[in-house]
């Protein structure tokens, strides 16, 4: 068991002590918050429930939270075209859609995200970066990191430690971005490339980038030293104490409808189904006996389910009519290799009790699943 640390502790029985009415109003023009989850889908609701709740005339916020490993796309990109999702279900690494724009980024304890609440009208995602490069060279004056016209923070001139993206609401907005301290280059590198072949769409795709942690630059750096920097100079530059207040994001008397909001965030038809339109035209190389078979196929898949599929198979390798009820039964389906499986095993046992044709549809069923 990992037991909180002293401060930790103090800021909790601070919260403990705050009647929770009156909580979000005790301190005037800037409050520092941070998670004591882990969990993406709870991280990412606190977002939107400080967007949708909170009264962003009278405090500005700076949300500080860390996620177990996770991969999180923007709200407009398509999860085939940005990651390896087969290799995030061996690694048992999530997927989280967010509300925001922007591109794809890889989470896991040694990255931290900061999140800027404004109002509209006071929203500068460029004096965030600043700040935060601000203090970053408080701490170590000897770090070269910059902010460049693209929103990223760049150490050395060419290595990303900090991406960007935004949610503009009609009052109120925030910015939220990443950085980039001690994370596992190695998963990051692997599940943020995707293995899916002739896939189009008009999905905003990342730009990729070189990456470096900070601690590969000065090893006696730590999370807890760069999340108190840079709340001390947030804290700094609106005039409020420096002053970190814990919340448990799963706390309904303190975030009222959270649960809602983080369970909405794992549903299939957000992360999915939110996915914008997009066409796979392959050919799949199927090896069977001593041959190798070409088979074309060509779907069109609309919020997340197959709107169109054509399998273009060698004459007579199956019969008609089993090849047809295969194509019927996607059509309209989950673009999901589970779904696909509950499918064709179905399909199987109507099949004729024939050795050879059972052994051509599982390969045809494995590799259209393998699609997916």
């Amino acid at each position: 068991m990992v037991l909180p640390s002293l401060k930790n502790c103090l800021w909790l029985s601070c919260i403990l002590r705050t009647p929770k009415a009156c909580f979000w109003s005790t301190a005037s023009g800037g409050l520092i918050i941070q998670s004591v989850s882990n969990d993406v889908y709870q991280n990412l609701a606190v977002e939107d429930w400080i967007h949708d709740h909170m009264d962003l005339e009278k405090q500005q916020v700076l949300f500080l939270w860390r996620n177990s490993p996770a991969v999180v796309i923007g709200r407009h990109q398509n999860p085939w075209q940005e990651c390896n999702l087969r290799l995030l279900r061996q690694k048992n690494i999530k997927l989280a859609r967010r509300r925001s724009g922007g591109g794809t980024v890889y989470h896991d304890l040694g990255n931290i995200n900061l999140t800027f609440f404004t109002t509209r009208k006071k929203y500068e995602r460029m004096e965030n970066l600043k700040l935060i490069v601000k203090a970053l060279k408080a701490l170590r004056p000897q770090l070269d990191v910059h902010v460049t016209d693209r929103y990223d923070i760049l150490l050395d001139r060419q290595y990303k430690i900090s991406g960007t993206a935004a949610k503009l609401g009609r009052t109120s907005a925030y910015h939220h971005c990443t950085l980039l301290c001690n994370a596992d280059k190695v998963v990051l590198s692997s599940v943020l490339k995707s293995p899916y072949k002739g896939l189009k769409s008009n999905a905003t795709p990342s730009v990729p980038a070189s990456v470096k942690n900070l601690f590969e630059e000065d090893p006696s750096l730590t999370s807890e030293m760069l999340l108190d920097a840079i709340a001390k100079e947030y804290a700094t530059q609106h005039q409020i104490d420096h002053h970190i207040t814990v919340i448990n994001p799963a706390d309904e008397t303190l975030l009222p409808g959270i649960s809602n909001k983080t369970k909405e965030l794992q549903t299939w038809e957000w992360l999915y189904g939110k996915t914008p339109k997009f066409s796979i035209s392959t050919c799949l190389n199927m090896a069977y006996k001593d041959s190798v078979l070409d088979v074309r196929v060509n779907m069109d898949v609309k919020h997340g389910r197959i709107e169109v599929c054509n399998i273009d198979l060698p004459e007579q390798w199956l019969p008609p009519g089993l090849y047809s009820e295969l194509v019927k039964s996607l059509t309209g389906s989950k673009f999901c290799p589970n779904e696909t499986t509950t499918l064709v095993t179905t399909l199987l046992r109507v099949c004729p009790q024939d050795d050879e044709l059972h052994s051509k549809w599982s390969l045809l069923c494995e590799n259209m699943i393998m699609l997916m």
